[in-house]
């Protein structure tokens, strides 16, 4: 699960790059579909939220799963928040706080969802 959250969170990380290049053509569909980028924030970071969660309840088995789960989504939600206020200094991005929401919305909820999965 461990390997998994990495190359997940590489992915993530090629895809921001690209897209600060303004070299993310091959996904430039997804924002022609309405609420598509929304959509991206909030299962991206949802998915990435619960690999970590998962990899480090196997990892940390006497820690509290829930205090996990929330120390994971504060630091994911440092790294996002610090990522979009990025997106100024790139004359190809826009920040856009509903776009922080909806990666903020894919962490609660896929946070909530880790702890559901035994």
């Amino acid at each position: 699960m461990k390997r998994l959250a990495i190359l997940f969170g590489l992915f993530i990380i090629a895809i921001i790059v690209l897209a600060d290049l303004g070299m993310l053509d091959i996904l430039g569909a997804i924002n022609r579909i309405p609420y598509g980028d929304k959509a991206g924030h909030f299962i991206l970071y949802g998915i990435l939220t619960l690999l970590i969660d998962l990899a480090l309840f196997r990892s940390r088995p006497l820690e509290s799963r829930k205090l996990v789960a929330v120390k994971c989504g504060l630091i994911l939600a440092l790294l996002i928040g610090l990522e979009e206020y990025s997106q100024q200094f790139f004359p190809e991005r826009t920040p856009a706080l509903i776009d922080l929401l909806f990666s903020y919305l894919g962490v609660a909820f896929f946070s909530w969802l880790a702890l559901r999965i035994k």
